[in-house]
């Protein structure tokens, strides 16, 4: 049936009001979840990404008000041509369902609507409103440059082993970690848990030695997969916002005498009062056989867990990381300052005593001061 041009003229009209109120609601709930934000950064960089699609949003305002032209069979090519351009989407139009759990069990991972903006909540979505959809990258460790990291001491042992002439290293180099998560699978199975996948890379990289032609001394990669719930637990100094439970790889990607990596499961709990942030992780060790093992004893300098502790006022960050093996006496303490540079670039001081800076080094202790940037995203 054809449908005579004046009449598409009119049906456009009259669903211009429609368009535009579904628009202004899909704005609204976008500006909403910007708002949530606790970090600064974040909320204004969410401001800028609205501000970037505003034009698109525009365009698609305009045609759905504008009478598009009507070719010779009385059809209107442009909301059809907008809707093909639209941009895909990676963030839900609305928060998920609730989860289908008990009520006993939905009380205690339902968080609360609070005043202030709960930082961990925002991090880890750990409640509706926070939700983000999937395959969206988020922050997980610290991402940092230390353009020079000092070293009292270098581990050349290793490499003396492996190539005849062996490394002089240098005791001052560059450092760098990248470091972030995406989820995988959002309320997995109708319950509050999500499946996160993450990534951490750190490299100590030999810049300044240009008489060996700057190599990089380790690179160290380690993927996990997470299952994580959130927690509603008030314990009166601190409020447990999560559970992670986590499947975790950790290795140099070296062969011979070089290679160092194990393979552990590892439970992680998360707190937070205010400006002040605690989570601690206790891990079992999956590879202990001797066979094929380059690091049977990593437990008796790592340990068997570690304490992360921050503190946040004013832009600046206090970050302190400890790990300690009761049986052995080694361990690690690692001690960091971020203050604000530009938007979200802070300068990073940080210092490390003990084993394990990094999977080379893991039997190896020493002490390092380095400075450089830090990236809040």
């Amino acid at each position: 049936m054809r449908v005579p041009p004046k009449t598409t003229l009119f049906l456009t009209l009259g669903m211009a009001p429609v368009l535009a109120l579904a628009q202004a609601s899909e704005l609204e709930l976008r500006l909403e979840r910007c708002s949530v934000l606790g970090d600064a950064s974040a909320r204004l960089a969410c401001y800028d990404g609205l501000a970037k699609t505003a034009p698109t949003v525009q365009k698609a305002g305009d045609n759905a008000i504008v009478a598009p032209a009507a070719d010779a069979n009385g059809t209107s090519g442009k909301v059809a041509e907008a809707a093909a351009d639209a941009p895909a989407r990676t963030q839900p139009a609305a928060p998920p369902p609730e989860p289908k759990v008990p009520p006993k069990v939905a009380a205690l991972t339902t968080i609360p609507p609070e005043d202030t903006v709960s930082r961990m909540v925002q991090e880890w979505e750990l409640d509706r409103s926070s939700k983000r959809g999937v395959f969206n990258f988020r922050p997980h460790h610290d991402t940092y440059l230390l353009l020079a990291n000092y070293s009292t001491s270098s581990n050349d042992a290793p490499f003396r082993e492996f190539t005849p002439a062996g490394i002089k290293s240098k005791h001052v180099e560059l450092t760098y970690q990248i470091s972030f998560k995406m989820k995988l699978i959002e309320q997995l199975l109708s319950t509050p848990v999500d499946l996160w996948f993450g990534y951490t890379q750190n490299s100590f990289w030999q810049a300044y030695n240009r008489a060996a032609s700057s190599p990089f001394r380790e690179t160290n990669y380690q993927p996990e997969l997470m299952l994580t719930t959130p927690l509603a637990l008030d314990l009166g100094v601190l409020d447990v916002r999560y559970l992670t439970l986590a499947l975790n790889h950790q290795s140099n990607g070296q062969t011979s005498t070089l290679s160092r990596s194990w393979n552990r499961v590892y439970a992680e709990v998360g707190a937070e009062k205010g400006k002040f942030g605690v989570s601690f992780r206790l891990w079992k060790r999956l590879d202990n056989a001797r066979s094929d093992n380059d690091n049977i004893d990593i437990t008796d300098f790592l340990g068997h867990g570690d304490l992360r502790a921050t503190y946040r006022f004013d832009g600046h960050e206090l970050s302190l990381m400890a790990r300690r093996n009761f049986s052995t006496n080694h361990g690690a303490l690692q001690a960091g300052w971020a203050f604000p540079v530009a938007a979200n670039l802070k300068g990073y001081v940080q210092a490390f005593t003990g084993y394990g800076q990094s999977l080379i080094d893991y039997n190896y202790s020493q002490k390092s001061i380095g400075a450089g940037f830090l990236v809040d995203f």
